[in-house]
């Protein structure tokens, strides 16, 4: 029996994994309380019922140190708050956590950039009025910006991967919404692209070979840029529109592109039928191409019925187990 961290690798590298893993976002405790209320006696039974392959995505803080309110202050200024010596920057239980790493056979996958608009600190609005207008009236600063929030997240990545052996690594990037991303892809070619770039380097030197995208968007313009940058695997969640149906975008870019999730999460909201069709449409094909971990695209919410999450869990089970045959 292969150990966890193995069939990652054999999956995502088009191995030969004993089965594919099972990945789970984590069921929250208000869901736990309505479910009770269907039939589920506890959460630790949820857990022996359905257990995930264990994973950890180590989070670092990005953020600058105070938070920067407003866009376009000095960058000496963002220089300062961006240091990875600031107080706090690192919490109280680092230590523990990477003697806990060190040994233990759990998925590690280190969040490495906050993407393009958290960089900015964009939180609503206002904030993100302020930065569309700085792309406009201000590209060279914005350009500035991101190269040294990129060097500082380069700098906080390998203080993590000389003490740390991880599987992969995730680049969030929430950049748009369904009818595509909110800026242009050659604003993202040529400026927020190349700041990577220090990133990058340090994945390189440190041989990590599974560079994921995370998006809460539609990015398809986008992708055929990604790729040719380094990245290798989509994590898309909740797109729910054609352009990024995984069946399309495999078909587009073959094997360049692992795939994590892509299963619509709307389906766990329909009947019994309109699950399996969901899981049956999509995961053999893309299992039997392999590079690829099927996962709702979506947290689980208080309404998807708790009789609906068990008929997912145990079709995903079957399926996984059984490399993707749809005789189920």
């Amino acid at each position: 029996m292969m150990t966890n961290r193995d069939r990652f690798y054999e999956t995502m590298h088009y191995g030969n994994p004993d089965r594919i893993p099972y990945f789970e976002e984590g069921i929250r405790h208000d869901v736990i309380r309505v479910w009770r209320k269907q039939g589920l006696k506890s959460k630790k039974e949820l857990t022996r019922l359905f257990p995930n392959d264990p994973r950890d995505e180590i989070y670092i803080d990005l953020d600058p140190h105070p938070a920067v309110v407003k866009p376009g202050i000095k960058l000496s200024e963002i220089r300062k708050r961006l240091d990875p010596d600031s107080k706090n920057r690192w919490p109280w239980y680092w230590n523990r956590s990477v003697k806990k790493w060190r040994t233990s056979d759990t998925i590690r996958l280190l969040r490495v950039h906050r993407g393009f608009f958290l960089a900015f600190g964009v939180d609503g609005w206002e904030t993100f009025d302020q930065t569309i207008t700085l792309i406009c009236e201000n590209p060279e600063y914005v350009k500035a910006y991101l190269e040294i929030y990129g060097h500082f997240c380069a700098e906080m990545a390998e203080r993590v991967l000389t003490h740390v052996s991880v599987d992969g690594v995730i680049f969030s990037e929430p950049i748009g919404g369904k009818e595509g991303p909110l800026i242009s892809p050659a604003f993202y070619c040529s400026v927020i692209l190349p700041t990577y770039k220090p990133i990058f380097d340090i994945l390189r030197k440190y041989n990590i070979s599974i560079i994921i995208i995370r998006t809460y968007a539609n990015i398809q313009p986008f992708l055929p840029f990604l790729l040719d940058a380094g990245f290798n695997c989509l994590w898309a969640c909740e797109p729910d529109i054609p352009e990024m149906d995984y069946r399309v975008l495999r078909e587009l870019y073959g094997k360049n592109l692992r795939l994590i999730g892509g299963l619509n999460i709307n389906c766990l909201l329909g009947d019994k039928n309109q699950i399996r069709d969901e899981l049956n449409q999509k995961i053999p094909q893309l299992i039997k191409e392999g590079g690829y971990i099927p996962l709702a695209d979506g947290r689980i919410r208080s309404n998807v019925p708790y009789d609906n999450y068990v008929y997912y869990r145990q079709l995903l089970i079957t399926y996984t187990n059984k490399g993707g045959m749809s005789d189920v």
